[in-house]
């Protein structure tokens, strides 16, 4: 076999934006497309926007109406903190819904003996909501400052491309257990959905009409409706009438009770659910979810400023979407929506699916959010798409966000131990003591922390049940403290500098300046 020349292999770069994007984060496609790939982030967001009021509220003494009407606050919050972030925050094509690392801090308030022993099932509800409020709202503050006093960014110069590849990989991989766990609770539904978005989205990509890739760019929502109808004639012909519970819960398209629960017509208020009740116990616990919901958040910001062919945050816009974050659980406490915030990691994954970063398409979604969430009937039609059929798109959208993480080793030496230690060490943590939590909890139905302290329970079970904080912890910690001076530029720190400042790089003023000229009352650092 004949010597292959080094001239003769092939040279891949490293690339400061993604390639290959048909519209960037300041480009628009058509109004037609745009409004259409808009919906299609809102759909998207369905998923988060009912699993969790529909895993919290019948363990708050909820019925169905409570129910709707959370989602429904939910859906109404999440379009204005979208629009809130998108317009003064990083101002990235990002949604920021609902939380998942706010359960468990959620859980201790609904387990509270004072709530818990509350007889009516409505009336323990809204106590619960209330309790829940006001730790919100005590503990966005934390964000607020960290962010609006550029704290944040501080904190920021101790992140490399090296430290920031096991946080932005387990943004995607860490969510696993809402994949394929999900749809094969019904795999007749979330298998083919699964298979055909793949089929459409992948390998017809190149199947044009009016020179528009409909397939590439629309198979989400092709999927979802011909999926859906599917489900629903196997709901009709009565093919779950004889099943397990979970199997007609997970698969029936009738089985949420979202559409008989919703008002026609209900618009969300602040205080809708009474004054918010505060408890330091409770307010300190959810600030450990705060603290998580944080990190996260910082790790899908540099996975969508990739995917929307951006150039990675600067420190002083990533601490000011920080703070606008903050402001968004201030928002959930005041609207009562029972999560905080953070960036939805499947809309994220979706940009780089339809390879449409805009931001305009983001903030047309979020306009289709406060509609239909206020159109009760309307929405709660779109939310009763079963579970399976979500978590069969969330394999493919995590996996995104998940190989964006990856592509942060571009601007790393990888031929270094050193590197491939603090990588291979704080992935493999950040799985694994996440896993641990997991299993410890389901088995023992407490966290492995379970002292007297309710408060610090709540800060070590819910750090340490997040796969990206692990990982920032191990990674920032070893890549800060190994060899430093010596490996400067094998962690990429070289690549980094210039984006860690707003004036490093001229495209900055491009993709991340303020609108209606606010830069001249808020100057950049």
């Amino acid at each position: 076999m004949a010597e292959v020349k080094p001239e003769d292999m092939v040279n891949h770069p490293p690339m400061d934006q993604l390639q290959g994007f048909e519209y960037c984060i300041d480009s628009n496609p058509s109004w037609g497309e745009a409004i259409t790939l808009g919906f299609q982030h809102y759909i998207l967001s369905l998923g988060t926007a009912v699993m969790i009021p529909t895993m919290l509220v019948p363990l708050m003494g909820g019925n169905d109406h409570d129910k709707a009407r959370v989602v429904q606050t939910l859906l109404f919050v999440t379009g204005i903190k979208t629009l809130l972030q998108t317009l003064f925050g990083t101002r990235l094509p990002t949604i920021i819904g609902g939380s998942y690392a706010f359960v468990v801090p959620i859980l201790s308030i609904i387990r509270d003996p004072s709530l818990a022993q509350i007889a009516d099932g409505h009336t323990r509800f809204v106590q619960t909501m209330r309790a829940i409020q006001g730790s919100l709202i005590v503990s966005s503050s934390i964000q607020i400052i960290l962010g609006y006093s550029q704290l944040w960014a501080i904190c920021s110069r101790f992140f490399s491309p090296l430290g920031m590849v096991p946080v932005v990989t387990l943004v995607g991989l860490g969510l696993f257990e809402r994949g394929f766990p999900v749809v094969g609770k019904c795999v007749e539904i979330g298998l083919p959905m699964l298979i055909l978005f793949v089929v459409l989205s992948q390998y017809l990509k190149h199947v044009n009409v009016r020179h528009v890739p409909v397939l590439e760019r629309f198979s989400l929502l092709i999927c979802v409706a011909l999926v859906w109808v599917y489900a629903h004639i196997l709901t009709a012909s009565g093919a779950y009438k004889h099943t397990a519970l979970l199997t007609q819960f997970s698969c029936r398209t009738d089985r949420a009770n979202l559409i008989s629960s919703a008002l026609w017509i209900s618009i969300p208020f602040p205080l809708q659910w009474g004054a918010p009740t505060f408890s330091a116990n409770h307010a300190f616990g959810m600030m450990a979810a705060v603290v998580v919901s944080l990190i996260e958040t910082t790790g899908a910001f540099m996975a969508a400023a990739r995917l929307a062919s951006a150039t990675p945050p600067p420190a002083y816009v990533l601490s000011r979407g920080i703070g606008w974050q903050g402001i968004g659980t201030l928002l959930d406490g005041l609207f009562g929506t029972g999560t905080g915030s953070t960036v939805s990691v499947e809309n994220v994954g979706l940009l780089g699916s339809t390879r449409v970063g805009s931001r305009r398409v983001i903030q047309i979604s979020a306009v289709f959010m406060i509609f239909f969430s206020m159109l009760g009937k309307f929405g709660a039609l779109f939310a009763s798409i079963p579970f399976p059929i979500f978590a069969a798109i969330y394999c493919v959208m995590f996996g995104i966000v998940a190989a964006v993480g990856l592509s942060f080793l571009q601007f790393t030496n990888m031929n270094s131990m050193r590197n491939l230690f603090i990588v291979g060490v704080s992935l493999f943590l950040g799985l694994s003591i996440p896993e641990y939590f997991s299993r410890y909890t389901t088995s023992a139905q407490q966290g492995p922390a379970h002292t007297k302290a309710g408060w610090f329970n709540d800060y070590i079970n819910s750090v340490f049940s997040s796969p990206p904080t692990v990982a920032l912890i191990v990674a920032v910690l070893l890549d800060n403290t190994l060899d430093v001076r010596e490996a400067a530029r094998d962690r990429g720190m070289a690549w980094w500098a210039r984006f860690r400042t707003f004036r490093g790089d001229s495209r900055n003023e491009e993709f991340y300046t303020l609108p209606f000229n606010l830069n001249r009352f808020f100057p950049p650092s």
